[in-house]
């Protein structure tokens, strides 16, 4: 490739990355369920326990395969405590519903952080793709860029609502099974969906020869676009 040709402009998918991650969030849950349903069945004691170290140990094995692969430790080590944590909730309630308590919690909390920084003109989204590229925060001062951002942060705020939706009903139903099927299909499937439609919402915003993700146009003062 000569000096001065140009890279083709990436997608949303390009730039957030594969599977890997949403994949790897399942697993623990798959664990967790199959062995604490085992137990409860057999007549184990404390199934419940039972379920969360399996949940951690099955962390604990993914985690030291990603690290081997190449994957950042602190991200990996972020993923092991959420799942230590949630079997901790359980083990303390002795609920197995309650595996699932940090799961709904993190998914209220991101609709809402989510749905702020759009309101406040920071779209996560933004944030997430401008440092990925390296770019910091140089896509504020592009009005289209920013305006897309926003529009595209509304299907991720979609996303978390969407499992909430389905979430709730089946932890007040105490619907452990169900949950965790649940859990199991609305991660990588949701995930690959939401950035599937991000993509032509934030394309909807930028107006036709834009530079796109890669080139934010600097319009000096940062716009006032509505979202």
């Amino acid at each position: 490739m000569s000096g001065g040709e140009q890279r083709p402009e990436p997608s949303l998918a390009d730039v957030l990355g594969g599977r890997g991650g949403a994949v790897d969030a399942t697993v623990p849950v798959v664990a967790f369920v199959l062995v604490f349903t085992l137990g409860d069945a057999l007549g184990w004691p404390s199934p419940v326990a039972w379920g969360g170290g399996a949940a951690v140990l099955s962390a604990a094995v993914v985690a030291v395969v990603r690290v081997l692969a190449g994957r950042r430790p602190r991200a990996v080590l972020l993923g092991m405590l959420g799942v230590a944590v949630a079997a901790l909730v359980a083990a303390y309630t002795g609920r197995a519903v309650d595996f699932f308590l940090v799961q709904i919690a993190s998914n209220a909390a991101s609709a809402l952080a989510w749905a702020v920084s759009i309101v406040v003109r920071w779209p996560l989204l933004g944030l997430v793709v401008g440092t990925a590229l390296g770019q910091r925060t140089r896509w504020r001062r592009d009005p289209h860029l920013l305006r897309g951002y926003q529009r595209a942060s509304w299907v991720w705020v979609g996303q978390y609502l969407v499992r909430l939706a389905v979430f709730l009903p089946l932890y007040w139903a105490d619907a452990v099974v169900a949950l965790g099927i649940a859990r199991t299909a609305l991660t990588w499937p949701l995930v690959a969906l939401c950035v599937a439609l991000s993509w032509p919402v934030l394309r909807s915003a930028l107006p036709p020869g834009h530079g796109g993700l890669r080139h934010p146009e600097d319009h000096g003062k940062t716009a006032r676009p509505t979202a």
